[in-house]
C-alpha cells in the first residue's frame, strides 16, 4: 500500500494565511462602518469662513472618495503586515513541534539517548516534549534490555555448549583413560542446564503473551507446597526455614503462583550465607491494601546494592551476571525475572527491600479474590 499523499501548504504558510486573513477581514469591517458612518453625516453645502476666499472646499462625496481610496491603501497595508507577522508569528508558535519532529527523526535513525527538554510555561507544546521524552526513554531502556537479554542469553546457551564440547575433546583425545560413568553423568548435568535455561526463556515468552487461567486459592497453601519442594536443598545447605501462614485468599494460577513461590525461595536458598542461614517466609492480609493479599519472603545472605531492582533483569543475580562456582545447583539468573513476569500477569505488586546487615526481602502483593 503506497504511503504517498498530495503534497499541501505547511502549517507555518497555513497559519500566516489565517492571520492574514483574519487581519484584513477585520480591518476592512472596521473601515466599512467607518466608511458607513460617514454617509449618515449631513450633506451640507460647504464654503470658505471668509467669503472673499476662493479655495475649493470639498464635498461629503468628495471625502467619501478620498475615505474610500485611502481604505483600499490601508487593506493592501494590512495584508503586507498580516502576511509578514503572521510568518513571524507561526515560526515562533510552531518552533517546539520542529524540534519535537527533528527528536522523532533522530530517534527513527537509531538515536535514543536524546531529549527535547522544552523550556517556558506548560502548555499543549511542554505537554507533548514531556510525553515524547518520557517515551524516548522507556524505549531508550527497553532497548538496551534487549541487547543486555540477548547477549547474555548468548553467553549464558554458550557457556553449557563449551563445557560439553571441551569434555568431549578430551574423550576423542584419550579414550582410554576417561572415566565415562562420570563423563556421562557430567555430560547430562551440563544438558540438563540447558534444557533449564531454555525452559525459562520460554516461560518468560509464553508469559508475555498469554493470558492464564485463574481461580480463588490460599497463598498459604501454595507455600506449604512449595515450602515441601525446596526442604531437602535447604537442609543440605544448612539455611533453616521459618514461615508463618495466615489465610491470603487470591486470584490466580495455581501453577504460576506455585513456581513463583518456589522460585523466589530458590533465590534465598541459594543467595544465603555459606551457613548457619535462615528464611523467613509469611503469608497474609497486606498491611498496605485491605483488598490485597502478601506473600514475604526473607532470606539472610551477604549486603546488596540498594539498586536491587535490577535483579528482575534476565541473567542478573546477586554477585552480578556470572554465578560464583559452588556446590549445589548453579542458577541461571532468570529466577526472579519469571516473578515479576507472573506478578505481572496477575496484576501485582513486587517489592525488593535489602537489609543493612546482608540479605533481601521479597513482597509479592496480589489481588484478592
Amino acid at each position: 500500500m503506497s504511503n504517498w499523499r498530495p503534497r499541501r501548504l505547511t502549517a507555518r504558510a497555513r497559519l500566516t494565511l489565517s492571520y492574514a486573513f483574519f487581519v484584513v477581514v477585520a480591518g476592512t469591517f472596521t473601515l466599512a462602518i467607518i466608511y458607513l458612518s460617514m454617509r449618515f453625516i449631513p450633506d451640507y453645502p460647504l464654503t470658505a469662513s471668509n467669503p472673499r476666499e476662493s479655495s475649493a472646499v470639498a464635498s461629503r462625496q468628495d471625502i467619501l472618495d478620498a475615505m474610500l481610496k485611502a481604505s483600499g491603501y490601508a487593506v493592501l497595508a494590512l495584508l503586507a503586515i498580516g502576511l509578514v507577522g503572521g510568518w513571524l508569528i507561526a515560526g515562533r508558535v510552531l518552533q517546539p513541534l520542529r524540534d519535537i519532529t527533528r527528536a522523532a527523526h533522530r530517534a527513527a535513525a537509531g538515536s535514543l539517548e536524546h531529549r527535547i527538554a522544552l523550556h517556558g510555561r506548560r502548555d499543549e507544546f511542554t505537554d507533548l516534549s514531556d510525553a515524547f521524552d518520557h517515551m524516548l526513554e522507556r524505549l531508550q531502556q527497553s532497548f538496551e534490555s534487549q541487547q543486555r537479554f540477548a547477549a547474555n542469553a548468548s553467553h549464558e546457551l554458550r557457556t553449557p555448549l563449551a563445557i560439553t564440547h571441551t569434555m568431549l575433546d578430551v574423550a576423542a583425545a584419550d579414550p582410554a583413560g576417561q572415566n565415562y560413568p562420570r563423563l556421562v553423568s557430567r555430560l547430562r548435568e551440563t544438558n540438563q542446564r540447558g534444557i533449564e535455561i531454555v525452559d525459562a526463556l520460554l516461560d518468560l515468552a509464553n508469559l508475555g503473551h498469554t493470558t492464564p487461567d485463574t481461580e480463588p486459592l490460599d497463598l498459604a497453601a501454595t507455600t506449604a507446597d512449595a515450602l515441601a519442594l525446596v526442604g531437602e536443598e535447604a537442609g543440605r545447605r544448612g539455611v533453616a526455614l521459618h514461615s508463618r501462614r495466615d489465610p491470603a485468599p487470591v486470584t490466580g494460577n495455581p501453577v504460576l503462583l506455585r513456581q513463583l513461590t518456589v522460585n523466589l525461595l530458590h533465590n534465598a536458598i541459594r543467595h544465603n550465607l555459606p551457613a548457619d542461614g535462615s528464611i523467613s517466609v509469611t503469608t497474609g492480609p497486606d498491611p498496605h491494601d485491605r483488598l490485597r493479599s502478601l506473600l514475604s519472603v526473607t532470606n539472610t545472605g551477604r549486603r546488596l546494592p540498594d539498586t536491587v531492582d535490577t535483579l528482575t533483569e534476565p541473567f542478573l543475580r546477586g554477585e552480578g551476571r556470572t554465578a560464583a562456582a559452588g556446590d549445589g545447583h548453579r542458577g541461571h539468573g532468570l529466577g526472579l525475572s519469571i516473578v515479576a513476569s507472573i506478578v505481572n500477569v496477575h496484576r501485582g505488586d513486587l517489592r525488593l527491600t535489602p537489609h543493612a546487615e546482608g540479605g533481601l526481602t521479597v513482597q509479592v502483593s496480589l489481588p484478592t479474590c
